[in-house]
């Protein structure tokens, strides 16, 4: 028996990169994958791979910051798996600038993603969550379930020109921090995993070259100039970045039985850099 075997699974932003990762690995011990991405193309792609490898999956795409996008997403769950075991807001993107230059709908889109969007969906899966437990506790059958909440070394300890990115990756430590007392009583485990360096697409793009993604029509500059990403991978003490299957090692550790009396706490998940 695979530790996750038939959990139903909701990871945001889970088309590319750490996301599809972390969807990969759970469906790989189990779970059955609610694959969410902006663009149907890497969604579907998502589904097929986890389909072709045995496992149960289906997207539900669009933009996690749209309004209804919260309730559609959870009733996915529920009209195609029959419930809601883990949650993992993994779905976001950073938008840099120094204080000065940054405009408010940079801080306003970063806070939406990072932080907005993560509540619009607990609260979504609050009802079920709390009935079910409810029902599962009166007749004698607990369930362990699982939130992993993604946030990052910016919101632990800061970085210049992240004052968006850093104040939501705090935020979502806080909401973290706060859900875990609050759900508690309903047997539901929640934790954040803060990334340090991961190499996915978006750091090993070069900065200099103008590489730039494409959010909702809008063209958000990405990359690091080569040379600060080999000057920060030499103060990492396992000397380089992770990579997105490490990254997803680190959430599922807070899927699994194993994390049951883990609640509340923030993981950095950063070889060994503060």
């Amino acid at each position: 028996m695979k530790k996750l075997q038939g959990k139903v699974s909701l990871v945001t932003g889970s088309g590319r990169g750490i996301g599809r990762e972390i969807a990969l690995k759970l469906a790989g011990e189990g779970a059955y994958v609610v694959i969410n991405d902006l663009d149907e193309g890497p969604a579907r792609e998502v589904v097929e791979t986890i389909r072709a490898a045995g496992g149960q999956a289906i997207e539900c795409v669009g933009s996690v910051t749209q309004a209804d996008f919260a309730t559609r997403y959870v009733n996915t769950a529920l009209e195609h798996f029959g419930g809601i075991d883990i949650i993992v807001n993994n779905a976001g993107f950073t938008w840099d600038n120094v204080i000065q230059k940054m405009s408010d709908e940079q801080w306003e889109d970063i806070l939406a993603v990072h932080v907005t969007a993560p509540f619009r969906i607990l609260r979504a899966a609050a009802e079920f969550i709390r009935e079910t437990a409810k029902k599962e506790a009166e007749s004698g059958t607990p369930v362990f379930r699982k939130v992993v909440n993604i946030s990052s070394t910016s919101g632990v300890y800061g970085n210049a020109g992240q004052v968006n990115y850093a104040t939501a990756k705090a935020g979502i430590n806080g909401l973290t921090k706060a859900l875990a007392k609050e759900w508690g009583r309903y047997k539901v485990n929640v934790n954040s995993v803060a990334f340090g360096l991961i190499r996915t697409r978006l750091t090993e793009a070069d900065a200099q070259a103008g590489a730039s993604i494409d959010i909702e029509g809008r063209h958000i500059k990405v990359g690091v100039n080569p040379q600060i990403l080999k000057n920060a991978e030499s103060l990492i003490p396992l000397g380089r970045g992770g990579t997105p299957e490490e990254a997803a090692g680190a959430v599922y550790m807070f899927c699994i039985p194993e994390s049951n009396y883990v609640s509340g706490q923030v993981l950095v998940c950063g070889g060994g850099r503060p």
